[in-house]
């Protein structure tokens, strides 16, 4: 018997651990930034889930019957408010377990103009309201974070201690990343910049950029109308810079070239950059359109 100690310790620890993993929180987050701050703030404490496909955009996506049966069978919901995700208000989820991460910035929020139209097969949306893409400003992350970090400690989903470590750590960076942008942009107040979709405006406020949206699909290749009215926004405003949400085909950035444009592409975080990180894809994009306007 004493030769079997050992297996039955090894077995018991197994099965306590086994046991832990089936207990394991879960949190659901409705965008990438969210993902990415929850998972620096909770450490091994939960799984955090960002249900969206990698070919889907996150504001427009639709879930499922599972998705939402899986949503509601979370611990925690991360909401960003600010209008992304509409199909949080068409679900019934537990009050109890949502979390509007912008709640304490309402007073932040940039109010845009009515603008209709539609993406693929998500049928016609509406721009009017609120600018959703919060995140784009890291002085407003941090105040995510932060709304995250106190769910997350009042859930007793961890450790409190270990979370507020973690996003003194979390700030920092943000603050860091902030301080790049301050330093990088900081001259470019003056150059007249073209975005092709409606994503960039808290970007552009925080460091005092004129940037100018289209309402053109991601990564499409534009129409002769629409490089048409391109061309005359150029001439008015002067515009040097245009910046794509989505990589376009090579014709579509030989066009815009032809017009006298720098062409960057700077995803707005809203899902997983390919191959980086939320901090490492937005350092690339700063570093990205600094280059282009001096060039």
């Amino acid at each position: 018997m004493k030769f079997l100690t050992p297996f039955l310790v090894l077995g018991t620890v197994l099965i306590a651990a086994m046991a832990s993993a089936q207990e394991r929180s879960r949190i659901v987050a409705v965008n990438y930034p969210l993902q990415y701050l929850t998972e620096r703030l909770v450490g091994d404490g939960a799984e955090v889930v960002f249900p969206v496909p990698a070919d889907v955009d996150p504001s427009f996506w639709r879930p499922s019957i599972e998705d939402i049966s899986m949503i509601q069978s979370a611990d925690l919901i991360l909401l960003n408010g600010a209008g992304f995700a509409t199909w949080v208000d068409r679900v019934s989820l537990p009050r109890s377990k949502l979390v509007n991460t912008t709640s304490a910035i309402e007073d932040a929020f940039i109010f845009t103009e009515s603008i209709t139209h539609s993406h693929g097969d998500g049928g016609e949306h509406s721009h009017e309201g609120v600018a959703s893409y919060v995140w784009l400003d890291p002085t407003l992350a941090i105040a995510q974070a932060e709304a995250i970090a106190a769910a997350i400690a009042g859930r007793q989903l961890a450790p409190a201690d270990e979370v507020y470590a973690r996003f003194d750590t979390l700030r920092s960076e943000l603050e860091a990343l902030d301080m790049l942008a301050q330093t990088r942009l900081g001259g470019l107040s003056d150059t007249a910049i073209i975005a092709t979709h409606p994503r960039y405006q808290y970007f552009a406020r925080r460091y005092g950029l004129d940037v100018s949206s289209l309402e053109w699909e991601a990564g499409a290749q534009p129409t002769e109308a629409e490089l048409k009215d391109l061309c005359a926004r150029v001439v008015v405003s002067g515009a040097q810079v245009l910046i794509w949400e989505a990589d376009p085909s090579s014709e579509a950035f030989a066009a815009t070239e032809d017009l006298g444009l720098s062409n960057i592409v700077f995803p707005p975080l809203s899902r997983l950059p390919d191959g980086t990180s939320f901090v490492a894809g937005f350092e690339a994009a700063i570093a990205a359109l600094s280059d282009a306007a001096v060039e």
